[in-house]
């Protein structure tokens, strides 16, 4: 690692206007995750695939803290984890084996987006998972699936069993582990995971509150895309993107570099 991360040479002239586009989106996901607490030092990882025929990926270089990312920083790697551009940093092959499954079952996984935040694990070890507590909850669940625990996510032969149970959904809640999140873009993949964890949010302290639970009907629960598009008037994560770039801008710039 250079000694001050200002050393870092700047790789907008030297990829695709697309992949810098990319890069600077990703950067800043990888930075708001830390701004909104949801990191984990150094572990956990947000990926996206590159544009282009040759399925590589951007992931973060590893022992770089969430909110020191650049875009320059960032490692392309191949479907195995193994870098195949020259840089002096290194990746955790080990941490894109979760990733690298579902980008490869999931054409529309643009981003994949996984945390260890405390209260998506307290909830992922909730035998009930998810509820149907708060108006945030039902676009969760209507995308929802579940993986039990296996161990550390280190083995390949986990993969298959990961994508099933993902299936078509957005949202994957790591039994015992954490939260993961897919998106065609970054901004929808962020947004999704700025959704789960609100919802186990709400949930641990609906649940530390002792009293009885009301929830929501099940037919609300059914009709919860519709209803999202319409509060986003069909804009999706694209209405909240360009804000939390602001934001950003305002609390750690520089992650476009």
């Amino acid at each position: 690692m250079p000694a001050s991360l200002h050393a870092i040479p700047s790789l907008a002239d030297a990829v695709s206007p697309e992949e810098w586009q990319l890069r600077c989106d990703l950067a800043a996901a990888y930075r708001l995750v830390a701004l909104f607490h949801w990191d984990d030092l150094v572990f956990t990882h947000i990926s996206a695939r590159v544009p282009g025929p040759e399925h590589h990926f951007l992931i973060n270089p590893y022992g770089f803290m969430f909110e020191e990312i650049t875009a320059s920083s960032l490692v392309k790697v191949d479907q195995h984890g193994a870098k195949v551009d020259d840089t002096p940093f290194d990746v955790n092959p080990a941490g894109f084996v979760i990733h690298s499954a579902v980008h490869a079952a999931r054409e529309d996984a643009g981003c994949v987006l996984h945390t260890h935040t405390l209260n998506g694990i307290a909830v992922s070890a909730q035998q009930h998972g998810v509820l149907p507590l708060s108006q945030q909850s039902i676009f969760v669940l209507s995308s929802l699936g579940y993986h039990d625990y296996e161990g550390v996510a280190l083995r390949d032969d986990e993969k298959p069993r990961l994508v099933r149970d993902l299936g078509s959904n957005n949202y994957l809640m790591l039994r015992n582990h954490g939260l993961l999140t897919v998106g065609r873009s970054v901004a929808d993949a962020f947004l999704a995971m700025y959704l789960f964890e609100t919802v186990c949010n709400i949930q641990v302290r609906a649940l530390a509150g002792g009293g009885a639970l009301v929830h929501v009907q099940p037919d609300i629960v059914r009709t919860a895309q519709q209803q999202a598009a319409a509060v986003t008037r069909g804009l999706g994560a694209n209405l909240t993107w360009p804000g939390l770039l602001r934001r950003l801008a305002r609390t750690n710039p520089g992650h476009d570099g």
